[in-house]
């Protein structure tokens, strides 16, 4: 099954998800739609020193926004907002250093972060591509730590300051590669059989966009989204999948290409109109399953993801 799921899904992102694939879609794009004033509006985002997320927020800082980034290493991190604020000529940019892999750490940066701060977007772009099966100092496996458990304690500890402002919205970036995966919520740490980066990754994915649906029905205030980038030229693609990207190199997209669904989610109000919790790729709401792919989940299994990262995110807590 995983063999005509792979199969399909190479097919379909050969078409749409390369350089070529974006500039048929944007052709069809509302231009208006990214003319907006963003001052006042403030944005966190995780993991924004390079790629997808650096492209993000020098686009959202070029319109006015404030931006917070989120990133692991302070150098990188430094050297990215040095950079945005001259492109962008806005101060206003501000570094955090967090590692998304350590739950203890997202919780006491979100915590000190929403009582002194507002925010109106958060953006969970941060992930990795682990291809040996690594451990955290947490004991957790780090792709799950880093993509799904991650991405779950951000977005509940800064939850309730979403809610109090206007037009909130948490926008997570997923990938396509999870329409070859479906839950396997009985193994999430990749602890039983060969471990494999490419599989626990697209697993991550797919963890995200059930994620995304359920906050959607939980918090109506809040606007929720996830979407793909497409196959983006970017320095992550480069070091974990190196063979992919020595292959596809001509048909990759530009990193402000893959950005693009981030910002128009993020800023657009044609996005707010659409309805909360659907997956996007190049500003459309696109199918989270492939014809005939047998990758839906049970209500059950999907219940059983978020109780067992309930469950994680309480025990981290306390340490913060």
């Amino acid at each position: 099954m995983s063999i005509y799921r792979n199969t399909v899904w190479f097919v379909k992102g050969l078409k749409e998800y390369t350089r070529g694939g974006y500039e048929a879609a944007a052709k069809h794009f509302t231009p208006d739609d990214l003319q907006v004033d963003l001052s006042g509006r403030s944005f966190v985002i995780t993991g924004a020193n390079s790629g997808i997320g650096k492209a993000a927020a020098q686009e959202i800082a070029s319109r006015g926004g404030t931006i917070h980034m989120v990133c692991r290493n302070k150098d990188r991190a430094e050297a990215a907002k040095d950079e945005i604020v001259e492109q962008s000529k806005n101060q206003n940019v501000h570094v955090h250093i967090v590692d998304l892999s350590s739950a203890h750490q997202v919780w006491e940066f979100a915590q000190n972060f929403s009582q002194n701060n507002t925010v109106h977007v958060l953006i969970n772009n941060a992930g990795c591509m682990v291809n040996q099966r690594e451990l955290t100092e947490e004991g957790l496996e780090k792709n799950f730590a880093t993509n799904t458990l991650g991405t779950y304690i951000i977005t509940t500890a800064l939850m309730p300051a979403l809610k109090k402002v206007q037009d909130s919205r948490v926008i997570t970036v997923s990938s396509g590669g999870m329409l070859t995966q479906k839950l396997n919520v009985d193994d999430l740490q990749f602890e039983k059989g060969t471990f494999d980066g490419t599989m626990a990754y697209a697993q991550n994915k797919r963890q995200q966009v059930i994620l995304t649906e359920r906050w959607a029905s939980q918090h109506k205030e809040v606007h929720f989204s996830s979407m793909h980038p497409g196959w983006a030229d970017t320095p992550a693609v480069q070091s974990s999948m190196p063979g992919f990207h020595a292959k596809m190199q001509g048909r990759l997209r530009t990193e402000t290409m893959g950005a693009d669904t981030v910002v128009w989610l993020a800023a657009a109000a044609a996005a707010a109109k659409q309805p909360s919790g659907l997956f996007f790729q190049d500003r459309k709401a696109v199918a989270t399953h492939l014809p005939l792919a047998s990758s839906r989940s049970t209500p059950q299994e999907e219940e059983k993801l978020l109780q067992v990262l309930e469950q994680f995110a309480a025990k981290f807590k306390q340490f913060s």
